[in-house]
């Protein structure tokens, strides 16, 4: 359409020069003349539409270059885009990776180290175990303070505390044990041992309290073992 209208106006252009000619070449205007006018007409018409040619199709090449680049820089920023949220999700997985691998068990060694410390400062390093089966640990019920053979046991813990508890003279002196354990003090990790004289607690199976010399109010220490043994 844009050709078509280009060729009308070089045309409309040209009609004031074929009127010129004809009007200087009416008085002797022959066939001869007639041929050369209409010859230069037509090979000015020809030269137009070579002209237009050219033109539209140097238009028309140049409006595919500018829509191709077009195309090429929209295919380049989706690649790039493309290229940039790769290189984000390569990033959060090593950030993840480092979190995970190292960030996190630094973090609990950490932790674990300031529970010990605690632990340890406390006297209940028991609780830095894995734990140990207790079953179960049945106490006999605490007789009353007017009941006859009585005696009366306290428990020193290592986190400084004192527990008392009233037992039957007559009763196993494994019960000792079984209430180290119910409070929170595993045999494996520790043991019992009187005041004074400082030594360790001996107990037998079949021993009642008052066979291991407990007859009187006596004051045991929970002391823990020594693990390098």
């Amino acid at each position: 359409m844009a050709s078509r209208g280009v060729v009308g106006i070089f045309l409309f252009s040209a009609l004031p020069l074929l009127c010129l000619e004809l009007r200087r070449g009416i008085p002797d205007l022959g066939v001869k003349d007639l041929i050369l006018l209409c010859g230069r007409i037509f090979l000015l018409l020809a030269l137009l539409t070579l002209i237009i040619s050219v033109t539209t199709s140097w238009l028309n090449s140049f409006k595919s270059s500018q829509v191709y680049l077009k195309e090429e820089e929209e295919k380049n920023e989706k690649r790039q885009k493309l290229v940039r949220k790769k290189q984000q999700e390569a990033q959060g997985e090593k950030v993840s990776r480092y979190v995970e691998n190292v960030l996190k068990p630094h973090q609990e060694m950490k932790l674990r180290k300031l529970e010990e410390r605690f632990y340890q400062m406390t006297g209940e390093t028991w609780k830095l175990s894995n734990g140990h089966k207790l079953g179960v640990l049945d106490l006999p019920e605490e007789p009353p303070e007017t009941a006859d053979e009585v005696v009366a046991v306290a428990l020193r813990c290592p986190s400084g505390r004192v527990l008392k508890r009233r037992f039957f003279k007559s009763c196993s002196s494994q019960v000792l044990f079984h209430w180290m354990m119910k409070i929170g003090y595993h045999i494996s990790l520790y043991s019992l041992s009187t005041s004074f004289p400082r030594r360790p607690l001996e107990v037998e199976e079949g021993w009642s309290l008052q066979d291991i010399g407990i007859t009187m109010d006596t004051v045991l220490n929970v002391e823990e073992k020594d693990q390098s043994n």
